[in-house]
């Protein structure tokens, strides 16, 4: 990592990439940490999903979120989140983060370490298909999880 600023509206390599709807920009990008500026609009999601060689944080600045775990071990607890607050997502738990709030937010998200994640955002701009999302970042070490069975 070199030393020096990120500018507020700087970023890695003038990057800046649309990953489920959302605009994510990265601000740091070491072996050992990988951290991003998000814009996230109302009503996108990020379904929920494990990576399970990396922890991973959000840092709310604007709006608020709504984040789903346990949806690997059949008991969804959702959390909000708004500015100020510190999401804390460890490896191998699951997690779905949820704009419902009827405006956008930003957020910082950090991953670490950071293994394939930023290769991962590359691959990923863009992409609309759920199921090449699905194949890609089963390829980059996050694994989506199956859609729940619809309620009877």
């Amino acid at each position: 990592m070199d030393k020096g600023i990120t500018p507020s509206d700087g970023h890695i390599g003038e990057k800046a990439w649309n990953v489920v709807g959302h605009t994510y920009t990265p601000k740091l990008h070491s072996p050992n940490a990988f951290v991003w500026h998000a814009h996230i609009p109302d009503t996108t999601f990020v379904p929920p999903h494990i990576h399970p060689t990396q922890d991973e944080w959000i840092n709310v600045l604007s709006g608020n979120l709504e984040i789903e775990f346990g949806h690997d071990e059949g008991n969804v607890t959702v959390h909000k989140a708004g500015p100020g607050d510190l999401v804390r997502m460890p490896m191998g738990k699951s997690h779905g983060i949820f704009n419902r709030s009827g405006a956008d937010a930003t957020c910082v998200f950090g991953v670490a370490p950071s293994r394939k994640l930023f290769d991962l955002f590359g691959a990923l701009d863009g992409v609309t298909d759920p199921e090449e999302l699905v194949r890609l970042s089963a390829m980059h070490e996050v694994d989506f999880l199956p859609p729940a069975p619809d309620a009877e």
